[in-house]
């Protein structure tokens, strides 16, 4: 070994190595880019975020973004999940249908189970919740119609999710069912659709039905859906809004009634949101709506009729002339009959028993007065 190559060596102080510089990953340039794709979208899917930086001229593998993601998504998810967002008043209302492990009697000793629509206005942390008995569009217009009501005025956008009872099944784009936009339009409301699996989105709303769950139910009986409206009303206004929130920094009622003045004002009268169908009248004089048959006057069997159906009555329309009026039964399966109806059914079908028997009672007649006036005419 060469003489210098030995001094070299003794004045190292560690034993040498052999030592490979590198020369940097193909992904080092598109780093910013990567991290800017995920503070606009923190869940988006490696397979997305490669298709981008393709169109950019990245050239490497899926291997080494993945690892990369895997490094830097956590801080972007947190966070997301963990910012505060401010509203102006009257801006905006978060709406979403709550479940309650809860159900109510609706008669003839059935229960059914009660879903509530609530609405926030996330400014104030004002909310109302209007209950029904089922989520579909024909629940979902009277609830939200009710629950703008309750708050006082609507706000300029509402913020929904997929639920189907908002939202058209399959719609690319997203889009409301067409009675809602009617509504909407008619109050001037901008519907928000927020995107699949963001319940971050919504946070007020969420926060409000569990304050809901822990609050408002406990301890809590209801005779009908009817009590439960009510017990919530009272509820909301003696407790609810006469809480101090401390991200509003006030009591909920004082910022709500400041709130009321930003909200648009709702037209008089509102919007019609029952629903409208027509049936057919049995040959027992009844027809069925909803799973429940309605009495009807004689003489309208076979016929046609129109109904209009609100979340708590029935009223039955024939060629314009109002014919029947129920309160909406909820029973499955139940018989709705007025007393007026069934004496005029009875006694309808006493005289039609009669005629079918023959049991008419005609008077004899006395023909020798034709013997008379025959008589008087010679």
């Amino acid at each position: 070994m060469s003489r210098n190559t030995v001094t070299r060596l003794l004045e190292l102080s560690e034993p040498p190595r052999y030592e490979r510089f590198g020369t940097g990953s193909k992904l080092d340039p598109f780093k910013g880019l990567i991290l800017a794709l995920l503070d606009a979208d923190a869940t988006a899917p490696a397979t997305v975020i490669l298709e981008r930086l393709r169109r950019e001229g990245y050239g490497g593998g899926i291997t080494i973004l993945k690892a990369y993601l895997s490094e830097v998504r956590p801080q972007f998810v947190g966070a997301k999940s963990y910012q505060r967002t401010s509203y102006l008043p009257g801006e905006v209302s978060q709406v979403d249908w709550w479940e309650p492990p809860l159900a109510v009697p609706v008669g003839r000793g059935v229960r059914r189970q009660v879903f509530g629509l609530v609405a926030t206005l996330p400014h104030s942390a004002a909310h109302a919740a209007v209950f029904a008995h089922a989520k579909a569009v024909a629940d979902f217009l009277p609830a939200v119609s009710g629950a703008f009501v309750r708050l006082g005025g609507a706000p300029e956008k509402m913020v929904v999710d997929r639920d189907s009872s908002i939202v058209v099944p399959g719609s690319r784009p997203a889009r409301v069912h067409p009675p809602i936009v009617g509504l909407l339009g008619a109050l001037r409301i901008q519907p928000v659709i927020l995107g699949p699996r963001k319940p971050e989105s919504k946070g007020q709303v969420e926060r409000t039905i569990s304050f809901l769950e822990g609050s408002f139910l406990p301890l809590r009986s209801f005779t009908d859906i009817g009590d439960l409206q009510a017990q919530h009303d009272t509820w909301a206004a003696d407790v609810a809004y006469a809480r101090h929130h401390r991200r509003v920094g006030a009591r909920v009622g004082d910022a709500w009634r400041v709130e009321q003045r930003f909200l648009w004002r709702l037209p008089d009268p509102l919007p019609d949101v029952d629903q409208y169908r027509e049936v057919r009248v049995s040959k027992d004089g009844f027809c069925r709506v909803d799973n429940a048959d309605y009495s009807l006057p004689p003489g309208l069997a076979g016929r046609r009729l129109q109904v209009r159906l609100s979340p708590t009555e029935v009223i039955i329309s024939c060629e314009g002339r109002r014919v029947a009026q129920h309160r909406r039964s909820f029973v499955p399966a139940d018989v709705v009959l007025d007393p007026a109806h069934a004496r005029a059914l009875r006694l309808t079908r006493e005289a039609q028993g009669r005629l079918e028997a023959a049991d008419t009672q005609i008077p004899q007649v006395d023909l020798s007065r034709y013997d008379t006036l025959a008589e008087v005419g010679s």
